[in-house]
């Protein structure tokens, strides 16, 4: 949606893991699954399966980066629960099942007639996987990228080379122009939040180009993706345009367990839908994002509620039904 051009379905690969490496808190991930690389885009994600029998649904993983060439996948898993630690703990050689690409990716200003305009990138946490690879496919066409990227504390942080060079925004070989570094206790980089270092990179890109107001595009938790949203808006007002990749949790990654639903704008009745955002998303417009709506659930623990004024809300006295 909002300008993301149409992509191929996903193919299912067992996967040989090619690499397993630590990366300050986390485990990249190389695995060898060639029709999935040649497919692949910044911001779309891959489901792998743990290799746990006991476990059937599989954990969606947004990709760091694909090689057509070598034919591999990257991904960065950060070992927060029973499956994701099985597949930190994979090896060379260990076979992984995958299903990938999935979602809809970042769209680039070059898609809708504006290449070469500036972007920020931004990533909280495990978040800034994608963004390296993000960053190169923008300079590519011209654009002037500046990262920002932060965490609770320095060894939650990615994609600094501070960290780890070989999935760095900055660096001798980095893609990116300028990168800001955050941490929430002062650890490494500036003490706050992402969003602190936000307005200045905003208004100096602005200012430096002659080629329109910067993108904004960002991945990592969703308070931290509204914050950006509610930010970018409020520097650069209706000339905002903020690309955000969700974190929802997506049970089975192809759209059939209705887990990630969010509700979303329409760009072309103005009608709020349900949408799931393995399938529509995970990169939204943040404009087309009912924010009102999302976070709201607190029986969800921060999901989202379903807008009365949304297609096939319930009806309050209505017959039961509904979502």
């Amino acid at each position: 949606m909002g300008g993301a051009p149409e992509v191929p379905q996903g193919v299912q690969e067992l996967a040989e893991v090619v690499s397993a490496r630590p990366v300050g808190a986390y485990t990249h991930l190389v695995l060898r699954a060639p029709e999935a690389a040649r497919r692949a885009r910044p911001g779309q994600f891959v489901a792998c399966g743990t290799g746990d029998s006991g476990m059937l649904l599989r954990r969606s993983l947004s990709l760091h980066a694909a090689d057509p060439e070598a034919g591999t996948l990257e991904v960065v898993v950060a070992a927060a629960g029973p499956g994701t630690r099985l597949l930190a703990a994979k090896r060379p050689g260990d076979v992984v099942p995958t299903t990938a690409p999935l979602g809809r990716p970042f769209p680039l200003p070059a898609d809708v007639g504006r290449p070469g305009a500036p972007a920020v990138v931004i990533g909280g946490g495990y978040g800034a996987a994608p963004l390296p690879w993000l960053a190169r496919e923008l300079a590519a066409t011209g654009s002037r990228v500046v990262g920002i990227v932060g965490a609770a504390s320095a060894d939650r942080l990615l994609g600094t080379s501070a960290v780890d060079e070989a999935t760095a925004l900055d660096g001798p070989d980095g893609p990116a122009d300028a990168l800001v570094v955050t941490t929430d206790d002062g650890s490494l980089g500036a003490p706050g939040r992402v969003t602190d270092a936000l307005p200045e990179v905003l208004l100096e890109l602005s200012e430096l180009s002659d080629r329109g107001d910067p993108w904004v595009y960002a991945c990592g938790p969703m308070p931290m993706l509204r914050s950006v949203q509610t930010t970018t808006r409020g520097v650069l007002g209706e000339r905002a345009r903020t690309w955000l990749a969700v974190e929802e949790s997506m049970a089975c990654g192809v759209g059939v367990c209705m887990t990630c639903v969010l509700p979303v704008v329409s760009p072309d009745d103005g009608a709020t839908r349900m949408l799931r955002a393995c399938t529509a998303g995970p990169v939204f417009d943040g404009d087309a994002l009912r924010w009102d709506a999302i976070g709201a659930a607190e029986h969800l623990r921060g999901g989202a509620l379903v807008p009365d004024d949304a297609v096939g809300a319930p009806v309050a006295g209505g017959p039961a039904g509904g979502h």
